[in-house]
C-alpha cells in the first residue's frame, strides 16, 4: 500500500505577491524554532519570570491576520466555563513562501490542544494530515489542503466543523526549528528501549539514553520511510519530543536564566505565529492560569482513525467518525477519563521508538 504521505495534492495555484512582501515574510525564517508556541506558554510556572518571558515573546512574535475571519453563524458555540482550545499547525515551506496566500503552503502538522478550565491537564490530539474529510465549500479531501484552499481561516472553520469544538487561538510554526532550540537548551534528552532510526541518516541511535543535539532532533520528528506505521508514527515522535521539550525547559533552569529566556524568546518570535487576538497580556494571563501545569499532566493522543485507504488515486487517512465524535464529546464535557479508559490505544505512551 502507498504511504499516505508520498502523495501529491492538486492545490490552488500560489498567487503572486509583492517581492517587498515576500522579503518580509522570508525574513529570519532559517532561523526556526520548532516549538508550538502555546507548549511554551505552558511552562512559564517560574514566579517572576512570566510576565518578562511572555512580554518579551509577545512583542517579537508576528501576528497571524484575519484568522478568524468566519461568519458567526458558522462557528461553534462558545463552551460553558473557562476552558480553552487552541489549534496548532505546523507549516510545510514556511521559509520559502508567503504562507498566507492561498496555495502557498499546507499544515502537515495538525494539532488540537485543549484545557479544561481548572487548567490543571491538558489534552494535545493530533489528527493526521491526510486524513480524509469534508473541508467547507471545497468537498471532501484531505485536511492539510485547508490551509492551501483558503489559509488560517479556512483552516480553523474546517477543524471547527470537524470537531464541533470552537478554536479559541491559532499558532503556526515549522517543524524544522526544532534544530534551533534544542541547541539553545543545550540538547534534549530521551531514552529508547532499541535502536532508533535518523532520517538521512545511515546510523540508527543504538538502544539507551541520549541527548539529542538539534540536527539529531530535527532527524527524529521528521522520520516516517523508517517506521513502520509511517505517518502515524511521525505523529507519536513529534509528541514523544514535545513531551521531552516542556520537561527540559522546566528542569533545565532556563526560565531562571535572564540570557537564556532572552535567546529562547528572541528565536521563538522570529519564527512563531499566533493570531491577533492573543495579545501580551492574554498570553501572561494564560501563563498565570498554566503555571502548574507540567508535561506529565499532558495527554498527548491521535485521532481514532481506521487505517489507511484510497479515494481516487490518493492514499488517504480514513477518519473514524463515531470514535472521533466520542472523543470531541469527551474533550467539552470534561469527560475524558472515561474515554481515555476505554479507548487507551490512542494515548502516546512513553514507549516511543
Amino acid at each position: 500500500m502507498l504511504n499516505p504521505l508520498d502523495e501529491q495534492q492538486s492545490d490552488p495555484a500560489p498567487a503572486t505577491v509583492p517581492d517587498d512582501r515576500r522579503r518580509r515574510r522570508r525574513r529570519n525564517r532559517r532561523i526556526l524554532i520548532g516549538v508550538l508556541a502555546t507548549l511554551l506558554v505552558l511552562v512559564l510556572a517560574v514566579a517572576g519570570v512570566a510576565f518578562y518571558f511572555v512580554n518579551r515573546l509577545s512583542s517579537n512574535i508576528e501576528r497571524i491576520p484575519d484568522a478568524f475571519d468566519i461568519p458567526e453563524t458558522a462557528r461553534p458555540a462558545e463552551l460553558p466555563g473557562d476552558s480553552l482550545t487552541f489549534l496548532l499547525g505546523g507549516l510545510d515551506g514556511a521559509d520559502k513562501v508567503d504562507v498566507y496566500e492561498p496555495g502557498a503552503a499546507r499544515t502537515d502538522t495538525i494539532m488540537l490542544a485543549h484545557f479544561p478550565a481548572d487548567r490543571d491537564r491538558g489534552y494535545l490530539v493530533s489528527i493526521p494530515r491526510d486524513t480524509w474529510i469534508d473541508i467547507p465549500g471545497h468537498g471532501r479531501n484531505k485536511i492539510n489542503a485547508a490551509y492551501s484552499f483558503g489559509g488560517p481561516a479556512l483552516f480553523v472553520q474546517t477543524l471547527e466543523e470537524l470537531t464541533g469544538i470552537r478554536v479559541d487561538h491559532l499558532a503556526l510554526i515549522d517543524w524544522n526549528g526544532f534544530e534551533a532550540l534544542t541547541d539553545e537548551l543545550g540538547g534534549v534528552t530521551l531514552t529508547f528501549d532499541e535502536p532508533t532510526p535518523l532520517a538521512d541518516s545511515d546510523e540508527p541511535l543504538p538502544a539507551g539514553t541520549h541527548t539529542l543535539t538539534g540536527e539529531q532532533a530535527l532527524q527524529y520528528v521528521r522520520d516516517r520511510k523508517d517506521l513502520p506505521g509511517g505517518d502515524f508514527d511521525r505523529v507519536k515522535r513529534q509528541q514523544n519530543f514535545l513531551r521531552a521539550l516542556m520537561n527540559e525547559l522546566i528542569s533545565s533552569g532556563t526560565l531562571t536564566d535572564p540570557g537564556k529566556v532572552n535567546g529562547v524568546a528572541g528565536a521563538i518570535g522570529q519564527a512563531a505565529r499566533v493570531d491577533e487576538e492573543l495579545s501580551a497580556f492574554g498570553m501572561v494571563d494564560l501563563a498565570l492560569s498554566m503555571r502548574n501545569l507540567r508535561a506529565d499532566d499532558m495527554t498527548f493522543l491521535t485521532v481514532p482513525t481506521d487505517g489507511t485507504g484510497t479515494a481516487g488515486s490518493q492514499s488517504i487517512v480514513v477518519y473514524d467518525q463515531e470514535r472521533a465524535d466520542q472523543l470531541w464529546t469527551a474533550l467539552t464535557e470534561d469527560d475524558m477519563d472515561a474515554f481515555l479508559a476505554a479507548n487507551p490505544d490512542l494515548v502516546t505512551g512513553s514507549d516511543v521508538r
